[in-house]
């Protein structure tokens, strides 16, 4: 990237410092808004800062883009960011429009957008990079580029026609699932809709489950029925089963009975339990193994990189059957104890005493009670013949202690640099992936 030249597309996910070097946030957006007859202007960026909070930076004061960051002048206002009438987010709203050239009437589809700075501090969309219609019948080819400036295009709105989600996810790939949640919220619920339909089911099913109930809502009711069991299957059953449960009888029989039948009976059984208590909460797809596992087996189960950390901090021994509901449950071996005991040693030997199981219906206070007495990450959940049926993580009671809207931070003032720098340095995160089944029927 250029001092004078940047594409838009590549300062996703760009840093932004302040002027003493402290990292502010990272760029999700860029805000300009059009002119009559020159081209858009660029008036700021739209900075994500801890918190999730997304914020204006006005483009005045940026002094340097360059080298994949972009370095600020003075104070930033951490407002939460709201979108006026007559501002465009280039990322967001303008990547995959169509347009006609008017050297030849051709179309084009807008995949990336150039700003140039043509005075200090005054920043305007300059060219346009653009993807043609295809030439070949492959179905793996694609049409040709084109460069063009903003006069030599003509944007079309034709009514009705959905606007391209391609390239916005394709800016937004790198984002781990909670960060992508995040970005559909600032949509419109139009855009939002239309970029989930262009998700995967896997990338589809964890967006989902980082997303507020209502909006989890919006998008599942526009699905048809077989994508919406697809995106199902591809949920952790707990989610899976709190999604299903905002839905009316009929459809979620239907989509049960569309379901892998596994993943059925997982979400099945969650439903029959109340919200509350230790069932309703848990997922039901902890690591199980035997009392005659050695620790290098355990290991080995919980290094998997698709398993979640929470569900990976300890694995449950049991007597077979080895899926919930398992046989009697034994015990717990936490990832710690195996790493002070050589490889050949059984787990059934290691199992802690002291940790006991909650029963399935028990409240959600007990169990909280129980994990933050004794620093548990995860809690085994037992029914009446003390068989194993799952286990209640971490981050399934924050989801339920915590209040609906606590994605959201409202605390709209602007701090000073040397106070945002004191509410910054403790708030670091670390994305985590959500697990999907694998072929061996364990996460």
């Amino acid at each position: 990237m250029s001092a004078t030249r940047v594409f838009v597309a590549r300062l996703a996910g760009c840093s932004v410092f302040d002027p003493a070097g402290d990292k502010v946030g990272k760029v999700r957006d860029v805000l300009v808004v059009y002119r009559r007859e020159d081209p858009p202007r660029v008036v700021g960026l739209i900075v994500e800062v801890p918190g999730k909070r997304r914020v204006f930076v006005s483009i005045g004061r940026v002094t340097s883009i360059g080298s994949g960051q972009i370095i600020t002048s003075g104070t930033i206002t951490l407002r939460r960011f709201e979108q006026r009438g007559g501002e465009t987010r280039v990322i967001a709203e303008m990547l995959g429009r169509r347009v006609s050239l008017r050297r030849d009437g051709g179309r084009a589809v807008v995949e990336d957008v150039a700003i140039d700075e043509v005075s200090e501090g005054d920043w305007e969309i300059g060219q346009l990079f653009l993807r043609r219609p295809k030439t070949t019948p492959s179905p793996f080819g694609k049409g040709p580029t084109a460069f063009a400036t903003w006069e030599e295009v003509v944007e079309e709105n034709e009514p009705g026609e959905a606007q391209s989600a391609e390239h916005l996810i394709a800016a937004y790939s790198d984002l781990v699932p909670a960060d992508l949640a995040n970005t559909l919220l600032d949509l419109t619920p139009e855009r939002r809709l239309e970029v989930a339909s262009e998700l995967s089911d896997d990338r589809l099913a964890d967006v989902l489950e980082e997303l507020p109930e209502d909006e989890q809502v919006e998008i599942f009711s526009q699905l048809d029925d077989q994508r919406a069991a697809g995106v199902l299957d591809q949920m952790q059953p707990d989610d899976a089963a709190d999604l299903m449960s905002q839905l009316g009888d009929e459809r979620k029989e239907q989509l049960l009975q569309l379901m892998e039948p596994e993943e059925a009976d997982d979400v099945r059984m969650l439903l029959s339990y109340d919200a509350d208590t230790a069932g309703g909460l848990m997922t039901t797809e902890p690591v199980i193994v035997s009392a005659d596992a050695t620790v290098a087996e355990g290991l080995a189960l919980i290094r998997r990189h698709e398993l979640a950390p929470a569900l990976g901090a300890a694995v449950c021994v049991t007597l077979p059957p080895y899926e919930p509901p398992t046989g009697r449950f034994l015990g717990m071996v936490h990832f710690q104890r195996m790493l002070r005991y050589p490889p050949n040693e059984r787990l059934g030997t290691l199992l802690d005493q002291q940790l006991e199981p909650v029963r399935v219906d028990a409240t959600a206070l007990e169990v909280t009670r129980v994990m933050a007495t004794y620093n548990l990450v995860s809690v085994p959940v037992v029914d009446a013949a003390h068989r194993l049926v799952g286990v209640v993580t971490i981050d399934d009671v924050l989801d339920h202690v915590l209040p609906d809207d606590w994605r959201s931070n409202d605390q709209d003032r602007p701090l000073s640099r040397s106070r945002a720098r004191a509410r910054r340095a403790p708030l670091t995160t670390t994305p985590t992936t959500t697990p999907r089944r694998t072929t061996g029927g364990t996460r």
